[in-house]
C-alpha cells in the first residue's frame, strides 16, 4: 500500500545542486517514514544542477527503511532552455513559476511538469519519477549486492 504524505524537505524551495536535492529527498523520506509508521519512506525532490555552462533539471528519490538504510537514485537530466536558465540565475523565482509563465498555465509542476512541457508530453514529471523510485529501491530489492 502506498500512502502519500506531504512533508517538508528542509531545503530551499529551489535546490540548485545535486547535493542539496539529495538532502531534500532524504529528509522527505525520513519524515514520511516517521509520519506513516511504514516499512519504507520515500522522498522525491526535483532540483537544478550546473554542468559546464548548462543548467539541467533532475529528480532525486530517496528510500529509507526502518533500520535507517538509504537507497538513492536520480532521474535523467533535461537541459533547460537558455531563457529559463537566465531567469533561474536571477534567483527571484522557482522553475515551476517560470515554466507556468512560459506556457501560460498554472501549476504545471504538479501536473506534467517541466519534463512534460519541454518534451510536449512524451515524458512527464510522474513518468520520470516512476522508474527512479524503483531504482532507489534497488538496495532493498537485491540486498545481496549491497552487503559489505
Amino acid at each position: 500500500e502506498v500512502i502519500g504524505i506531504k512533508v517538508a524537505s528542509g531545503i530551499s524551495d529551489q535546490p540548485m545542486s545535486d547535493k542539496e536535492t539529495i538532502q531534500g529527498a532524504v529528509t522527505r523520506a525520513k519524515m514520511a517514514l516517521k509520519e506513516a509508521g511504514a516499512d519504507f519512506g520515500v522522498g522525491l525532490e526535483g532540483g537544478i544542477t550546473h554542468i559546464d555552462n548548462n543548467m539541467f533539471l533532475t529528480g532525486w528519490v530517496a528510500v529509507v527503511n526502518v533500520e535507517g538504510k538509504v537507497g538513492l537514485a536520480s532521474s535523467g537530466r533535461i537541459e533547460l532552455p537558455e531563457k529559463v536558465a537566465v531567469e533561474i540565475k536571477k534567483g527571484e523565482r522557482e522553475l515551476g513559476d517560470i515554466i507556468d509563465e512560459l506556457v501560460g498555465e498554472k501549476n504545471t509542476g504538479h501536473g506534467r511538469g517541466t519534463n512534460g512541457v519541454l518534451t510536449k508530453g512524451l515524458t512527464t514529471r510522474t513518468s520520470g519519477f516512476e522508474n527512479t523510485c524503483i531504482e532507489a529501491m534497488a538496495r532493498f530489492i537485491s540486498p545481496e549486492y549491497y552487503q559489505s
